[in-house]
Order: structure tokens, then C-alpha cells, then sequence
């Protein structure tokens, strides 16, 4: 067995690799993606280049985002969680720059839907204070855009939904507010929390589809994958984040130590 595949067992796969270059993915096996790339707001991850200039930041954007299209079953969806916008290094309009690489990598748009973190702790800068001079204007949200490849009528897969009534109802409104994640608690530098996986995943996909998150960082779209009766592959570089990964999945989703390999 190659030693790019960390983790393996038969509904879960963690591939050591790089999103770039990884042949560990066939054309058309994925269901559904769910990921939140690098922001490229300086954030300390332990391998990763978080300062990319945003030209290279974009053009790094356009081959993983073309790599994914490939992946994809031509009904299959892609679910991409980023900024709106960004202020560390100039304002640039992240959502919509992304959005369009998307479109033009193939994509075929959805939906938008605003994910509200509560988190005004983060208006750290105004700009010009009280004045009309130069203000900064920071909305506290993220997004998930929601794509899809040929087809948004999912026709493959096991027919098999789990949704309830209520999460339908409550999760068709693209307005979603839950709190963000513990960087301290989950011993990664930008998680995303669970919830946000696993509405994705339950208002998708059906029972048994194959899931995957190309930047898995801490493993929570396994976990939510995992949880909820989905094959799931997870792509990560960085072999901390792995084991990472690998302690949460044994711990929080109760996977057997002795059943990996």
C-alpha cells in the first residue's frame, strides 16, 4: 500500500498528499464535496504558505478547484465554505473572486448561503473612526457557496435520505447561524464546526454516498461523513493534521484504534 494513504478503513480513507498532484482519486467517484480552502489571511498553519500574494492565491484557487471538477459525478455537488471578503493585505471580494474560478473551472451555480458565526469580536478595525473619510465596513459571516457539475437532479447514488422535517425546513433557509469552532479546543489553527458538515452532507447527499473534503485539516467533515452513514475521503498535506484527524475520528466519531490501517 502506498504511504500516501494515512488511514484506511471500508466507508474512510485519509490520503497524505498534496491536493495538486494526489492520484489517489479517480475521475467521477465523489458524491459530494464539502471544504473550507486556506484563506490566505496569514494563519499559522504548521506546511501550509498562508501569504500568497492574492494573484497567487487565486491561481493556486483555480487547479485545486479544477482538480475537483474532475472528481465529481456529474450530479454531484460541491459545497465551498469561505470569506465573503477579506481586509488583511487590501480588501478583496474572496466570495465572489472564488465564485467565478468556479463558474469557470465548469461549475454550474446554486445557491449562496450565509453562514452567521456571531462573531463580533472579530470588528477589530474601523478604519477612519466616526469619520466619513475612510471607513471599513466588516460583515461577521461566511460563505458556502453551493455548486454543481452537469446535472443539480441527483439521479445516482441509494435514493436514501435522513433528513427530518425540521432540519428541511430550518436548512433550506440560507440564512445558518451557529458559532464557529475552538481553534484551542480542536488543536487546529482554522476549524470549522461540525454543524456545518453535517447539514451539508444530510441536505446533499444520500445514505452511503462518497463524501470528500480536499483540505481535511482536523477531520471534521469525517466525522460528520463518518456519523452519518456516508463514505468519506479526506486529502491533507500536513501529516500533523492527520494524526490529528485520526485521534478526533477515534475519540468524537468512536472508532475503533485497532480496526485502522
Amino acid at each position: 500500500m502506498s504511504n500516501k494513504i494515512f488511514l484506511k478503513r471500508e466507508t474512510l480513507k485519509i490520503i497524505n498528499d498534496n491536493i495538486l498532484s494526489t492520484r489517489k482519486i479517480s475521475s467521477e467517484e465523489i458524491d459530494l464535496i464539502i471544504t473550507s480552502p486556506p484563506y490566505n489571511l496569514d494563519i499559522k498553519y504548521n506546511s501550509h504558505n498562508d501569504t500568497l500574494s492574492y494573484k497567487e492565491y487565486l491561481n493556486f484557487s483555480k487547479k485545486w478547484i479544477s482538480r475537483c471538477f474532475r472528481w465529481l459525478k456529474d450530479d454531484g455537488r460541491f459545497c465551498l465554505n469561505i470569506p465573503l471578503d477579506k481586509n488583511k493585505g487590501g480588501q478583496q471580494s474572496v466570495g465572489a473572486d472564488l465564485t467565478a474560478l468556479a463558474k469557470k473551472a465548469g461549475f454550474k451555480y446554486h445557491s449562496t448561503i450565509i453562514w452567521n458565526e456571531g462573531n463580533i469580536s472579530r470588528r477589530t478595525a474601523w478604519g477612519s473612526w466616526l469619520s466619513a473619510s475612510a471607513p471599513y465596513v466588516i460583515a461577521p459571516v461566511e460563505l458556502i457557496v453551493v455548486f454543481y457539475k452537469k446535472y443539480w437532479k441527483k439521479t445516482s447514488g441509494s435514493k436514501k435520505s435522513d433528513i427530518n422535517k425540521k432540519e428541511f425546513m430550518e436548512w433550506t433557509n440560507g440564512l445558518w447561524t451557529f458559532s464557529g469552532e475552538s481553534k484551542k479546543k480542536v488543536g487546529h489553527p482554522a476549524p470549522f464546526p461540525i454543524e456545518l458538515p453535517k447539514r451539508c452532507i444530510k441536505l446533499f447527499s444520500y445514505i452511503d454516498d462518497t463524501i470528500l473534503d480536499p483540505f481535511m485539516g482536523s477531520g471534521t467533515t469525517l466525522i460528520a461523513a463518518y456519523l452519518n452513514n456516508r463514505k468519506v475521503i479526506g486529502i491533507e498535506f500536513d501529516k500533523t493534521y492527520c494524526e490529528l484527524a485520526k485521534k478526533r475520528l477515534i475519540k468524537e466519531a468512536l472508532i475503533n484504534e485497532i480496526e485502522l490501517f
